[in-house]
C-alpha cells in the first residue's frame, strides 16, 4: 500500500545498503568493478573501486555487488572492465552516472541500481550535433541531480518493491507522453492506456514509478516492459525488457531500472561536403569565405541536408606561396586562415576608395580556379588599410578584449611567429638566430606594447579576431537552422609551425608522417609532418590535444578525425625520406636479431642495405648505367654497388639530381632518373632501427623487390611469414591499447560528434575500438573494406558510418565514371544490374542511382561532395570532370585550388535541383530540416482545421497528436490531420 507523505518527516537512518547490477559478457581474465566520486566507491581511483561478482541468469552473465553507504548519499559513478591487477581494460563512454538516494529510507531497506553498459554510441545523442542542433531541445541540466530521487512512499512492513523506470528519449518533444507497459497488471497487461505514465525529468530522460508486491511473484518478476508513445501508441523496437529481483529477503526495496535509450528506428541524416576555399559567391574575393557559409546553409536546408562538412580551415601560410594551399599542413592548429576573411565585413565605415579597390579585386580574382597567392595578398593588403584606420577603436573594444583574454595562450605565439616569419623571410626557425628556440621571456619581448613592431603584432590579432567573429556568426546561423557544421582535424602539423616552435618536445622532429601503400598511392605517402611524441604528451594528459579540440568546438558541432589509424599507429619515415614506401609503424613490435637468427636469418647487412648489382643497373638504366654507377654509386665488391655518401638518402638524390640538371650532366629526364634511383635505394628487405641496430622492420611489399627474389627458398619462406606476422598479427593488442589511451582524451575534450576517416590499410583492431568508443566510420563505395568486393554495397553498411560515393582525396563521381571503361562496365552490370552498354558520361540518371543507393543505406550519415550532387543536373556538368578533383594524393605538391563554377546564389535559386535532392533524402526515410516558414504555415493550417473539427477545448490534445504524427515526415500534412480525426 502507498501512504503519500508518510516518510516526509521521518528520521533517516545512518546507513543503507545499495546494490549494483549490470549484464555484461567478459572474456577470461576480465572482471567488472564500479568506481565513483566518493571514498566508498574509490574516489575515482579504479584500484580502490568495488569489485563485482558474476552470476548467470538464463543466457546472460550478470555482474553484481553491494556496499553499505551513508543515507542521503549523492555521487557519480561508472563501470570499468579490469584485469586481475585492476588495470583498466575498458571504461564506459559517455557521461558519468548520477546516484541520489531516496529521502527518508528506513533501516533494512535495500536499493538496487540495474544498469546497462554505456557504449560510445549511447553518448551520441548528448553531443552538441544532436542536442544543440538536430533535436534542439532546451534540456534542463539542473534537473539531472533529481533523477535518482524516488517519490513513491512505502509502508515499511509491506512486502513491496518500488520499481523506478528511466528511459532516454532524445528525439521527441517534452510534452509527448511516454508509458511503460508489460505483462503485469500494474504495467497494464500490455495495454498502453493502463500502463505506467512516465514524466519528463530533464535532458530527455523520462521517469516513472510502479509499486509491486512480492507475493505477486515468488522471487523473479517476469515483467516485460516496453516504452510507448501516446497518440499513435507506437511501440519501441526490439525484444521485451525484463525485470528481475535478485534478493530473497522479504525487505522493502527500491529498484532503479536504467533502461538506456528508447528503441526506435535509428535517426539518419544527410549532408554536403565542400572545401571552404571551393565555395563561390557573388561577394567573395576569388575564394570562399566564412560568411558564405550562411548561403551554403540556406541551400543545405532547402535541399534536405542536416550537415555541412568542410576541410581544415586553420592557417597554413608557412611558405607564403601556393604550396600553402594544402589545408592539412597547419601553421597553427588554433589560428584561422586569413584566406577566408571577408574584408567588406571588417567595418561599417569603409572609405569609398577602399570599396572601389574591393570591387576591382572581386572582378580580377573571379577566375575558374582559386589563385591562392593573389587572393591572400589582396585580402591582407585591404585589411591592413582598414586596420590602420580603426585599430584603436577595435583593439580597445570590450569585444576584442574578451576575445584576446580567452585566446592569448595561442594568439600571442601565433602573432610573434608571423612577425618573425616576415622579418626573416622564412618560417624555418633554425634561421631565426636567437629566436630559433622559444621561451616565454622572448615571447613577451616580441609582443610587448613598447616594441617597434607592436602594430604588426596587433594586425595579426585583429585579423584573427574578425575571422572569429565571422565564423562564429556563420556557425550560430547554421545551428539555428538545424544544420551541423562539421570540421576536420588534421593528423599532423607542419614541421615549421607555431606548435613545433612552442612545443618541440611534443614532436619527433627527426621523423616524418605518412601512409603505407594503399588505394590512394601504391608507393605510399609522405606528408612531411613530424610524428607525435605520445609519451611526452601523456605527461600532462594530452593538454595540447584537449586545447585543440576545445578551440574547434567553438565553431563546430561535429568533426572528422583525419587518418584515425594514426591514433592506433602511425607510418613513420626518416626525415631524409621523400617517398612514403620505406617506413615503419610506430608503435610496433620489431623483429629482433635474436628472433631472426633462430629462424636461420643472419646476413643483416645484405638484407638491410640497398641490394644493387650490375645486372639490375643495366636493366634499369640501359646504356646510361655507367653514368649512374660513376656519379651515384661505389663498387664495394665485384659487380656489387652501394650509394655514395652524397647520394645515400632520397633527399640527397633529389639534391644531387638538381645540381646535375643545372650542369646539364643528365643523359635522360630528371624525373625518370629520380624514380629509378629511388627504386634502387628502396631495394631492401629489412629496415634497421636507427635507435637500436639489433631491431628490424620488414620493408612494405618486400616480395616485390629483386633483393627478395634473389634469396634462397628457406629465407624467402621465413621472411614472408615474419612479414605477415609483423603487419597483420603481432601488433594488434599494442595498437588497440595505444588507441584506447589517446582517442578517449579527444572524445572527452569536447561535446562534438566525432567521425573517423578509417580508409587505407586497416588493422583488425580498428573497427571494434571505434565501435566501443562510439566513433562514426567512413565508407567510400569504390574503396570497400571487404577484400572480395570491387564495389562497396551501401545497403550492407553498418549504422555507425558515414557513406559517400567519393571524397576530396579521390576523383569525383563523374571523373571516376569516365576514367576506366572496363570498370564502368562492371559497375553498370554488377551494381546497376544492366547488361546494356553504359553511357560514356556520368549522366544524371547514373548520378541519381548512385546517390539514391547512398541515401537509402543504413548509415547514420550520407554525405555527398557538392560536385557529385551537381551531377544530378546536366547543365552543371559542362565543366570537364577531371577539373573538379580537389586533391591528388600521389602528388605531394598538388595545388588545392578547385572552385565551384556556380555561385551559391545561383544554386539557391535552382528549385529544380534542390527538389531532386530533397526528394531523394526524404523518400529514403532520412530526416530533413524543417523550413521555418513552411512549418509555421502548415501548423497554422492544420490546427485551424482541427479547431473547426474538435472545438477549442480539445485543441491542445489535437496539437499533441499532430506533432506526433508529423514527426515521421517533418511537416504536418494529411497524416497529421488523420491523427486527430
Amino acid at each position: 500500500m502507498v501512504r503519500p507523505g508518510l516518510l516526509s518527516g521521518s528520521k533517516p537512518t545512518n546507513s543503507v545498503k545499495i546494490s549494483f547490477r549490470l549484464p555484461y559478457f567478459t572474456k577470461w581474465g576480465e572482471s567488472l568493478l564500479v568506481c565513483g566520486s566518493v571514498p566508498v566507491l574509490g574516489s575515482w581511483n579504479v584500484k580502490k573501486g568495488v569489485l563485482l561478482s558474476p552470476f548467470h541468469q538464463g543466457d546472460e552473465l550478470i555482474w553484481g555487488g553491494s556496499i553499505t553507504v551513508p543515507s542521503g548519499l549523492q555521487c557519480q559513478y561508472n563501470y570499468y572492465v579490469v584485469d586481475d591487477n585492476r588495470n583498466v581494460l575498458r571504461a564506459e563512454m559517455g557521461r558519468k552516472r548520477g546516484l541520489v538516494l531516496p529521502e527518508g529510507i528506513q533501516s533494512g531497506q535495500e536499493i538496487e541500481f540495474c544498469d546497462l553498459w554505456q557504449t560510445g554510441s549511447d553518448a551520441i545523442p548528448f553531443t552538441s550535433a544532436f542536442k544543440d542542433v538536430i533535436f534542439r531541445q532546451s534540456w534542463d541540466s539542473n534537473k539531472e541531480a533529481t533523477i535518482g530521487v524516488n517519490h513513491i512512499k512505502l509502508v515499511p512492513e509491506a512486502e513491496s518493491v518500488v520499481i523506478q523506470f528511466k528511459v532516454f528519449c532524445p528525439n521527441i518533444e517534452k510534452d509527448t507522453s511516454i508509458y511503460v507497459i508489460g505483462s503485469n497488471t500494474k504495467l497494464g497487461n500490455w495495454k498502453v492506456e493502463n500502463g505506467v505514465k512516465l514524466s519528463y525529468s530533464g535532458e530527455s530522460f523520462w521517469l516513472g514509478e510502479c509499486l509491486l508486491q512480492r507475493n505477486e511473484f515468488p522471487i523473479k518478476y517476469p515483467s516485460y516492459a516496453k516504452y510507448a508513445r501516446a497518440g499513435n501508441f507506437s511501440i519501441e523496437n526490439g525484444p521485451n525488457r525484463e525485470i528481475t529481483i535478485n534478493s530473497s529477503r522479504n525487505e522493502a526495496k527500491y529498484v532503479f531500472l536504467s533502461d538506456g535509450m528508447l528503441r526506435e528506428t535509428p535517426w539518419r541524416g544527410a549532408g554536403v561536403a565542400v572545401p571552404m576555399f571551393s565555395v563561390r559567391s557573388e561577394s567573395d574575393l576569388g575564394v570562399g569565405e566564412f560568411l558564405d557559409l550562411k548561403l551554403l546553409v540556406d541551400w543545405a536546408v532547402t535541399s534536405g541536408f542536416h550537415l555541412v562538412q568542410l576541410l581544415p580551415i586553420n592557417d597554413t601560410s608557412v611558405h607564403q606561396m601556393w604550396w600553402d594551399s594544402y589545408p592539412y599542413s597547419s601553421l597553427s592548429v588554433f589560428a584561422l586562415h586569413p584566406l577566408y576573411l571577408r574584408v567588406q565585413a571588417l567595418s561599417e565605415k569603409i572609405p569609398e576608395e577602399i570599396k572601389q579597390e574591393i570591387e576591382k579585386a572581386k572582378q580580377h580574382l573571379d577566375g575558374k580556379d582559386v589563385d591562392y597567392e593573389a587572393s591572400l595578398t589582396t585580402k591582407l593588403s585591404i585589411a591592413k588599410k582598414i586596420f590602420t584606420r580603426e585599430k584603436d577603436l577595435i583593439l580597445n573594444s570590450s569585444s576584442f578584449q574578451e576575445f584576446f583574454s580567452e585566446n592569448e595562450g595561442w594568439l600571442k605565439p601565433y602573432a610573434a611567429f608571423c612577425f618573425l616569419r616576415g622579418f626573416f623571410g622564412t618560417s624555418d626557425r633554425t634561421q631565426w638566430g636567437n629566436f630559433a628556440h622559444y621561451s616565454e621571456s622572448k615571447l613577451e619581448k616580441l609582443v610587448s606594447k613598447e616594441s617597434l613592431h607592436y602594430e604588426i603584432i596587433c594586425f595579426h590579432y585583429y585579423v584573427q579576431y574578425h575571422l572569429h567573429l565571422q565564423l562564429s556568426e556563420a556557425a550560430e546561423y547554421a545551428r539555428k537552422k538545424g544544420v551541423i557544421l562539421k570540421g576536420d582535424l588534421p593528423i599532423g602539423v607542419d614541421r615549421n609551425s607555431v606548435d613545433t616552435w612552442v612545443y618541440p618536445n611534443l614532436f619527433r622532429m627527426d621523423t616524418s608522417t605518412g601512409a603505407p601503400p594503399d588505394y590512394f598511392d601504391k608507393n605510399g605517402q609522405n606528408w612531411g609532418f613530424p610524428t607525435y611524441n605520445w609519451e611526452e604528451m601523456s605527461k600532462d594528459n594530452y593538454a595540447w590535444w584537449r586545447a585543440r579540440l576545445t578551440q574547434m568546438a567553438k565553431y563546430f558541432t561535429a568533426y572528422r578525425i583525419d587518418h584515425i589509424l594514426g591514433f592506433f599507429r602511425i607510418w613513420e619515415l626518416p626525415d631524409h625520406a621523400v617517398t612514403g614506401l620505406v617506413g615503419k609503424f610506430r608503435p610496433s613490435i620489431p623483429l629482433s636479431q635474436e628472433e631472426l637468427e633462430r629462424e636461420g636469418i643472419w646476413d643483416f647487412n645484405r638484407l638491410s642495405r640497398p641490394y644493387i648489382r650490375k645486372e639490375l643497373l643495366q636493366e634499369k638504366f640501359g646504356a646510361a648505367w655507367t653514368f649512374v654507377a660513376t656519379n651515384f654509386l661505389n663498387e664495394y665488391d665485384k659487380n656489387c654497388y652501394e650509394f655514395k655518401e652524397d647520394s645515400n638518402t632520397e633527399k640527397k638524390i633529389v639534391s644531387k639530381l638538381k645540381t646535375s640538371a643545372e650542369s646539364s650532366l643528365l643523359l635522360e629526364s630528371e624525373d625518370k632518373l629520380r624514380r629509378n634511383l629511388f627504386d634502387l635505394s628502396q631495394n631492401v628487405i629489412l629496415i634497421r632501427d636507427p635507435e637500436d641496430p639489433r631491431k628490424f622492420y620488414p620493408r612494405f611489399n618486400l616480395e616485390d623487390t629483386s633483393s627478395f627474389q634473389d634469396l634462397d627458398d628457406h629465407s624467402k619462406n621465413v621472411l614472408k611469414r615474419l612479414y605477415y606476422d609483423y603487419y597483420f598479427h603481432r601488433q594488434e593488442n599494442l595498437w588497440r591499447q595505444n588507441a584506447l589511451k589517446t582517442l578517449p582524451v579527444l572524445l572527452n575534450s569536447s561535446n562534438m560528434l566525432a567521425c573517423g576517416e578509417d580508409l587505407g590499410l586497416i588493422p583488425s583492431c580498428v573497427h571494434p575500438v571505434m565501435q566501443e568508443l562510439g566513433l562514426v566510420g567512413l565508407r567510400i563505395q569504390r574503396m570497400p573494406n571487404e577484400a572480395d568486393q570491387e564495389f562497396g554495397i551501401p545497403s550492407q553498411y553498418s549504422y555507425m558510418t558515414v557513406c559517400a560515393p567519393s571524397c576530396h582525396d579521390c576523383s569525383t563521381m563523374r571523373a571516376w565514371w569516365e576514367e576506366d571503361e572496363e570498370r564502368r562496365r562492371r559497375f553498370f552490370k554488377n551494381v546497376m544490374e544492366s547488361d546494356a552498354l553504359p553511357p560514356d558520361q556520368c549522366v544524371p540518371e547514373v548520378a541519381h542511382f548512385i546517390i539514391r543507393q547512398h541515401v537509402e543505406a543504413p548509415s547514420m550519415w550520407a554525405i555527398f561532395p557538392l560536385q557529385d550532387l551537381m551531377a544530378l543536373k546536366e547543365e552543371y556538368t559542362t565543366r570537364p570532370a577531371v577539373e573538379e578533383t580537389i586533391n591528388d594524393p600521389t602528388n605531394p605538391k598538388h595545388y588545392w585550388r578547385y572552385r565551384v563554377h556556380v555561385t551559391l546564389e545561383t544554386l539557391n535559386k535552382d528549385n529544380e535541383l534542390k527538389n531532386i535532392i530533397k526528394d531523394l533524402v526524404s523518400q529514403s526515410g532520412r530526416s530533413v530540416p524543417l523550413e521555418e516558414t513552411k512549418v509555421e504555415a502548415s501548423l497554422a493550417s492544420v490546427l485551424s482545421t482541427a479547431e473547426a473539427v474538435f472545438g477549442t477545448l480539445q485543441l491542445a490534445d489535437a496539437g499533441e497528436k499532430i506533432r506526433l504524427a508529423s514527426e515521421s515526415n517533418g511537416v504536418p500534412g494529411k497524416d497529421a490531420l488523420a491523427a486527430v480525426s
